[in-house]
């Protein structure tokens, strides 16, 4: 059973990076679109488009912690 065990707190300050740039990531797309009048604030173009920043985000994050030793 030697299986490697993760260190809950460096699990959780990756999660907590990831959440963060998720937010930068997300940000940086809506704040042209929204300042360009594409959309509203609170539209649901807005909620999609940070759903759809989060799924990427999350497959970076998924992609990069099979590479590293956490």
């Amino acid at each position: 059973m030697g299986g490697k065990k993760s260190n809950p707190i460096k699990v959780f300050l990756y999660i907590s990076v990831w959440v963060i740039i998720w937010g930068t990531f997300g940000s940086l797309i809506d704040y042209p679109l929204y300042k360009n009048k594409i959309y509203l604030e609170g539209s649901i173009y807005q909620y999609l488009t940070f759903a759809i920043t989060a799924i990427i985000s999350i497959i970076f994050a998924k992609f990069i912690y099979k590479k590293i030793e956490l």
